[in-house]
């Protein structure tokens, strides 16, 4: 095949993932009309329309979308061999994709990569906050960021920090309006500020358990949101009781802002872990992120759950 019909095809796998004609030429560093001529010109020579395209939109028609899928995995495994050729140089360089949930890039991210980041100006790290659990491959993340028992088994988890609790809180105006609950039970006749999750588009369940016993309760209420700080701001503002992780609210609890309920109901979850595909080869960049983040009081491996003590071990062994 000519080489110029090998850059069309090119073209084509970018706008088609982008879904955009302009996303794509400002990624190939091309005009949008040079880009566009170019896949008119590639669609007349293949004798089939393989681009979808409205005022808003395009997408891959039939053809384009089986063509996508012939010759998209090709061209990654071309770019996943060049990338490969920084392992080869001294100084770590690259760009590293994370996805996570907000709590853990302002606890976690945030306090050990950006004084780590200073000493290696040729890494660049893109944080990308998400609760939607999506597939890391798919969505072509180097990592992603996850409690330990949210982690896939198919993926090497490394735990990144302490295990944590959740809280329940309201302001003592609120509380003195409505009897405090005292069994997860009574939430269903309170006021609760909670979390839509991108996932099926449900409400965050409120985790509890207490003597071995777990419950998820669902719970109702006037605000609904897509962040902890919203919450807490919400329930600062006295309009209900709030779940949010315990460290969020200390400040305010410690002031006498908000008070704490069903505490002896909030057990430690496992702590955060990035992880990463078994088959994806460690870049040095991916190295310093993992290196930075990695939790150091995990001192003794037994501590950890079986499926994750055995991540931990393939880890070690990678190194």
């Amino acid at each position: 095949m000519p080489r110029e019909n090998i850059n069309d095809l090119l073209a084509f796998v970018a706008v088609a993932r982008k879904g955009s004609f302009t996303k794509a030429a400002a990624q190939l560093g091309v005009s949008q009309s040079a880009l566009s001529h170019t896949i008119r010109g590639l669609e007349a020579r293949m004798g089939v329309r393989l681009l979808s395209r409205t005022t808003r939109s395009v997408s891959p028609t039939e053809a384009g979308a089986y063509l996508l899928a012939r010759i998209g995995p090709g061209f990654d495994e071309i770019e996943s061999g060049v990338a490969a050729l920084s392992d080869f140089r001294d100084t770590p360089r690259g760009h590293v994709r994370i996805t996570t949930a907000e709590h853990a890039a302002n606890t976690v991210l945030w306090p050990k990569l950006a004084p780590v980041m200073q000493r290696y100006p040729d890494v660049s790290i893109e944080i990308n906050v998400d609760y939607g659990l999506g597939d890391i491959v798919a969505q072509r993340f180097d990592m992603g960021i996850r409690l330990g028992d949210q982690v896939a088994k198919d993926m090497i988890a490394v735990r990144i920090g302490p295990d944590w609790r959740m809280a329940i809180v309201a302001t003592p105006d609120y509380l003195q309006r409505m009897p405090a609950p005292q069994t997860p039970q009574d939430l269903a006749a309170h006021q609760c500020i909670t979390m839509r999750l991108p996932t099926h588009g449900g409400l965050m369940a409120w985790e509890l358990e207490k003597d071995g016993a777990a419950v998820q309760v669902r719970v109702q209420g006037q605000w609904v949101f897509n962040g902890s700080r919203a919450m807490l701001r919400a329930a600062l503002a006295g309009y209900g009781l709030t779940y949010v992780p315990e460290d969020m609210a200390a400040p305010h609890i410690a002031q006498g802002e908000l008070l704490r309920v069903l505490d002896d109901w909030c057990q430690p979850f496992s702590g955060y872990h990035l992880y990463y595909p078994h088959r994806r080869g460690m870049s040095p960049a991916m190295r310093v992120v993992v290196d930075a983040l990695r939790h150091s009081e995990v001192a003794n491996v037994a501590d950890l759950p079986a499926v994750l003590r055995t991540k931990h071990m393939q880890e070690i062994q990678r190194k």
